[in-house]
Parts: structure tokens; sequence; C-alpha cells
């Protein structure tokens, strides 16, 4: 390396990776759970509840999936379905 190398600075850019949407993430899960015999519903409570993710299978890398996400986000999403669906009927 030169003096003129080091007179300019050099640009390091790091792809982001693509936005996982938390809708997408939960069907990921929840097919992946019902694939293996899980009951779903109950285990990605417990994940939400416990933070643990051996709640999660890692069949088709589900569990890294779903560790993309915020677990306080799963229960927005989650909520925010529950509202739209009911309606307050």
């Amino acid at each position: 390396m030169n003096m003129q190398d080091l007179s300019n600075t050099r640009y390091f850019k790091v792809e982001k990776e693509t936005q996982v949407g938390v809708k997408e993430v939960l069907q990921t899960v929840y097919e992946a759970l019902e694939e293996k015999g899980y009951n779903p519903v109950n285990q990605v409570v417990g994940y939400i509840m416990s933070g643990d993710p051996t709640f999660i299978t890692s069949h088709n890398n589900a569990r890294s999936i779903i560790m993309k996400v915020e677990r306080d986000e799963l229960v927005e999403e989650l909520l925010r379905e529950y509202i739209a669906r009911e309606a307050w009927k």
C-alpha cells in the first residue's frame, strides 16, 4: 500500500438481508411445526412466553426464521390479525 492509497477513504457496503415479514415467518413456522406433528399454537405460545427457541422445530429452518423477528412483533401481529378478523362483532 502506498501513500496515495492512504489519502482516500474506501467504502465498504454490507447488503442487508431481505426484510422478512412477520406474517410469512408465522406461516412458515406454523407449517413446519405441523409437518413434524407438533401443535403449532402450543409451540409458538411456548416460544413467545419463554423466549426458548427449542419450542420451534429446526425443520425447514423454522427456528432460525422465527428468531429473525422479535417476540413482541409476533404478539403484535397475532393481536392485529385477531382484531381485524373479529372486528368486535
